[in-house]
């Protein structure tokens, strides 16, 4: 996974947190813990959240990845990260729905992910970008 995949991915899911205009404690703590996940301290993703809604350097753009394993680990989750203070806001839906179509993934696929959660399966013990980054250790060793 690139730099780049690990920052579009940590801004991406930022971006998702802040479109119902409001950070949940549930949803800042699973964005701190992906953070350390990927790679980034402490400090910078606390700053990252607290400046989020008066940051006009972040662009809502969605975000593209190298593979698209890393963006279907995103769709997933966003979706959990999403459902993780019990609403899923249309406009989350909608910026999930626009890195899916970024990343070329099919709708059917996204919409089959969504109703997994929505029926309370895959909730977030683990991120599925940890799974996809255990994978690729292993098939470097």
């Amino acid at each position: 996974m690139t730099q780049q995949d690990k920052s579009n991915y940590f801004k991406g899911l930022l971006i998702l947190i802040g479109k119902d205009k409001k950070i949940s404690e549930v949803e800042r703590t699973n964005l701190k813990k992906l953070a350390d996940v990927l790679g980034f301290n402490k400090e910078f993703c606390d700053n990252a959240i607290a400046e989020l809604f008066e940051n006009e350097y972040i662009l809502e753009v969605p975000p593209e990845f190298s593979n698209p394993e890393i963006a279907k680990a995103f769709i997933e989750d966003g979706i959990r990260i999403a459902f993780s203070d019990k609403k899923l806001h249309i406009f989350e839906l909608y910026w999930l729905k626009y890195v899916a179509e970024k990343n070329s993934l099919g709708k059917e696929w996204s919409i089959q992910k969504f109703n997994k959660t929505q029926q309370g399966e895959g909730l977030l013990n683990k991120f599925e970008i940890e799974n996809y980054l255990e994978l690729a250790n292993k098939e470097l060793i």
